[in-house]
């Protein structure tokens, strides 16, 4: 597997021109080495090297690699429920444009941060049960928000089915980390808005 490091996947950040801090790239350089290796397959001092410290010097910053973990999968999260209501609240009278522009922010969202994709999908069982759970909330709350949306864009369509769509549409769009960069990051993303707007809006009818 491919997996392209991620600029701000430590944090969440989306753009804002926030300077990052020393602990937030320590955290985007664990997540690159985890996405890479594997949880278990990395060390602290695999991570103290990469980043040009020790070891134990990263005990400044985060409690483990538990504690980077949780770092950096909660705020993503928070960042996607946040921003995914934000984009259906924006065209309470138009499905269609709703759709579109969380389509158009997801896929930003999953080209910026390959490897906090690649890391959820292999390492979210390594998290405590209290962590894990509430990024699932997240998770589920946000998956609503796009149930919300097809429901409208399909009148009739039963909500069990739209979360079927919804979860289609992540793992079309959350492919990045196997994508690698033989084509170009702009095409890509005409791609994948392309690919995922046309399986949504397909006919539904059985």
């Amino acid at each position: 597997m491919t997996v392209q490091q991620s600029p701000r996947a430590a944090n969440g950040d989306t753009g804002s021109g926030r300077r990052r801090s020393r602990k937030d790239e320590i955290l985007e350089i664990a997540v690159g080495l985890f996405a890479a290796r594997g949880y278990h397959g990395v060390s602290m001092d695999d991570i103290g090297a990469a980043a040009g410290v020790t070891g134990p010097a990263l005990y400044h910053h985060f409690a483990g690699k538990e504690a980077m973990l949780v770092a950096a999968l909660i705020p993503v999260s928070e960042g996607l429920l946040t921003g995914g209501r934000e984009r259906a609240s924006a065209h309470p009278d138009d499905p269609r444009a709703a759709l579109e522009s969380l389509i158009d922010f997801h896929v930003d969202f999953a080209l910026a941060q390959p490897a906090v994709i690649a890391l959820h999908l292999h390492e979210l069982d390594r998290l405590p049960d209290q962590p894990r759970r509430r990024i699932r909330r997240l998770q589920r709350l946000y998956v609503e928000e796009w149930v919300s949306v097809l429901t409208a864009s399909h009148p009739g369509l039963p909500d069990n089915e739209a979360r079927v769509l919804a979860h289609a549409a992540f793992g079309l769009m959350n492919s990045t980390p196997f994508l690698g960069g033989v084509v170009d990051r702009q095409r890509r993303a005409e791609l994948l808005r392309s690919a995922t707007l046309a399986a949504l809006l397909a006919p539904t009818a059985r």
